[in-house]
């Protein structure tokens, strides 16, 4: 489900709108401060961010108040509130808009971790609740639960995206032009490799065009990211043997799993295409470094709830109690029995990834695209602190399911090896990442290209490692950080490194 086209991935997403946890940001050093350095497998390459929660916060808050994002705060400015997320940083106002309305199989979700001694929050959503106008002007519209915003534009103005946000604002501006269904194929630099000169592109007719500029801004999705970087020469590639490198570095991705309830389809109805992208009940007890892993083997968690996103009548039939038929008179009877009784969500555990040596990205040898270029690879395997952690958040996600009153749980912990024909999110992260030293991430506090400093990348591709939540709120205010840093700093002594 990569991002490309006007707004990117933005107009299928989902538009669960995060924000990582204060440790996560400091994930080294926190946790080799509370467990110590031998908790870390040798080839785990996890690195701290550069930069803290606190910097991040305005720029958190400014993307939710551009989204309208719908959410029921739990620390506002260090006091907890009641039916919040009690473990997120604190805030510095609500949410603009009050939480979506949670569906039945949500609410029974709630109580059954309420009751398990859990404190469970609605899932902050991009769905809107109510209508909003946000700073900019742009009017967007309440969600009607239709089902459709998991990879789906929304027709109803309800989902926050790039067109219903910000982009009918930029079109008005006379110094704004966007030129569509082009591909950028390389960034020119001048003849000493240390100064972008602007950018090659190819048109929708196949014509090469030459845009020259004093700044660039990547912005690609995080695999055309880091492709750019390397086809234009910018860094040095990443060597998975040596360990020397930064581009191509610290790949990671997601480790979600689920488990299935199957109910009484007399007591229980929970008609699940009433639904929305981001709408669930959640809890946050195993996510990042809320619990003790001391005993556990493995560092990381991540956030799990209801979140049945949709009832797409297809899709569900994949969902049947074990032992069922894979075709036939009783598979149809059992796709019947069970569609309106059944309680999935296809990420339950939204579990973190931790980079690692092996995991990396580079250009293909042999295969091309369509201009000729190397395409890029990735070398990705689970490792055992994510499958170990995995199978922990599963069990404690499907005593939760039990405890609604579940006739029938199937477990889907992750398991390796790695496979990519099992769809599990599109959060590829890494390769391109931020940090304090040249020597081990390609970009500075301020996504400023250390080989480059006229380029700046934005994009989840500067992440070290990721985190349990989806990253789509951190892109966005890394994304409002840089720019203010470009605007306030960099333009007054351009051509340099920022805080050089």
């Amino acid at each position: 489900m990569l991002g490309n086209g006007a707004g990117g991935a933005g107009v299928h997403w989902n538009a669960e709108t995060w924000r990582f946890a204060p440790t996560d940001f400091a994930f080294k050093s926190h946790v080799t401060q509370r467990y110590g350095a031998k908790v870390l497998p040798e080839d785990m390459t996890i690195q701290d961010w550069g930069i803290g929660y606190d910097e991040l916060e305005p720029h958190y808050d400014r993307f939710e108040y551009l989204c309208g994002t719908s959410g029921t705060a739990g620390n506002l400015k260090g006091a907890l509130q009641n039916g919040g997320n009690p473990f997120e940083g604190p805030r510095s106002r609500p949410y603009p808009t009050p939480a979506q309305k949670q569906p039945f199989s949500h609410t029974l979700f709630a109580e059954a971790a309420r009751n398990l001694g859990y404190k469970p929050f609605p899932q902050p959503s991009g769905n809107l609740s109510q209508a909003y106008t946000n700073p900019l002007g742009v009017q967007m519209g309440p969600c009607t639960y239709c089902g459709f915003c998991e990879w789906f534009g929304c027709g109803n103005y309800s989902k926050a995206t790039p067109q219903t946000t910000i982009l009918p604002v930029l079109v008005r501006k006379p110094n704004f032009e966007a030129r569509m269904e082009c591909e950028v194929t390389r960034i020119n630099l001048d003849r000493g490799g240390k100064r972008a000169t602007g950018v090659t592109y190819v048109d929708s007719s196949g014509e090469e065009w030459e845009q020259p500029a004093e700044l660039v801004l990547l912005c690609a999705f995080q695999l055309f990211n880091v492709q750019l970087l390397l086809l234009s020469g910018i860094g040095t590639p990443y060597d998975p043997k040596s360990g020397r490198g930064q581009i191509g570095r610290n790949f990671s991705h997601q480790t979600v799993s689920t488990a299935t309830g199957f109910f009484d389809k007399a007591k229980f109805n929970f008609n699940p295409f009433v639904s929305s992208g981001s709408i669930g009940m959640c809890i946050d007890e195993f996510n990042g470094d809320n619990f003790d892993h001391g005993p556990h083997g493995f560092v990381g968690g991540g956030y799990m709830g209801q979140v049945q996103t949709n009832g797409r009548p297809i899709e569900m039939t994949q969902q049947l109690p074990p032992g069922t038929p894979a075709w036939g008179a009783r598979w149809k009877q059992a796709v019947k029995d069970n569609y309106l009784s059944t309680v999935y969500a296809g990420t339950g555990v939204h579990g973190a990834c931790a980079s690692y040596r092996t995991n990396y990205l580079d250009l293909d040898p042999t295969w091309k695209d369509r201009f000729g270029r190397p395409l890029l690879r990735m070398t990705m395997d689970l490792h055992d602190n994510e499958l170990r952690m995995s199978a922990f958040l599963t069990d404690k996600y499907a005593e939760i399911i039990q405890a609604m009153g579940a006739n029938q749980v199937a477990k889907q912990p992750r398991k390796g090896p790695y496979d990519i024909t099992k769809y599990q999110t599109s959060h590829l992260c890494g390769g391109a990442i931020m940090g304090t030293d040249p020597g081990n991430s390609a970009l500075n506090r301020y996504l400023q290209s250390w080989d480059v400093p006229n380029l700046f990348v934005q994009g989840a591709s500067a992440f070290p490692q990721n985190a349990g939540y989806n990253p789509t709120g951190t892109v966005a205010a890394l994304a409002y950080w840089s720019a203010k840093a470009i605007r306030e700093k960099y333009l007054k002594n351009p051509g340099r490194p920022i805080d050089a």
